[in-house]
């Protein structure tokens, strides 16, 4: 049995995400989707709120499971038995970074495999950032994110209120 781990702050998840954790699902018997933490940015969902909208979003493929993590991705894979992590490709940068984190892992733990995608080209704008931005400004984000992600994100932007909006900064990656 294959198992994987497609790793990611999901803050929301959006259907750049989604398209590669459905097409990763096809690859692998199980594909464990982890909800990190505390990366080193600002979060503007919860960790609960992040593992809701992601099991809500795929409740209906059985080969997918979704947990939270903290720690290093590499150890939290050996830690359940994963050989596999998926990351997802939008752009020559993303290849860049993912390329020395994939080196960075398997120097830290060789028998765990990076597997890139590359998204599908009508995702390639797509970001976590770019979500949490459009979204803040009252922007149509409803192409960009399932139904119950656009109403989560709008639920909690309306409960900072007009002037305690807050954008979390961009990372180098999501």
């Amino acid at each position: 049995m294959i198992k994987a781990v497609f790793p990611g702050s999901f803050d929301p998840i959006h259907n750049g995400h989604i398209d590669i954790a459905n097409r990763a699902s096809k690859l692998v018997d199980e594909l464990v989707i982890a909800v990190y933490d505390k990366p080193l940015k600002n979060f503007l969902l919860s960790p609960e709120e992040r593992i809701s909208l992601v099991q809500s979003v795929f409740e209906e493929n059985p080969r997918i499971k979704v947990t939270g993590y903290s720690g290093l991705t590499v150890n939290y894979c050996e830690s359940i038995g994963a050989q596999v992590m998926f990351r997802g490709l939008r752009v020559f940068s993303d290849f860049e970074y993912e390329f020395r984190m994939a080196l960075a892992n398997h120097r830290l733990t060789p028998n765990v495999e990076v597997v890139a995608l590359i998204t599908s080209e009508e995702h390639t704008f797509l970001s976590s950032s770019t979500v949490r931005e459009i979204a803040s400004l009252g922007g149509d984000i409803s192409t960009m994110v399932p139904p119950i992600v656009e109403k989560m994100l709008k639920k909690k932007l309306s409960s900072l209120g007009e002037n305690n909006v807050i954008v979390p900064g961009q990372a180098l990656r999501d």
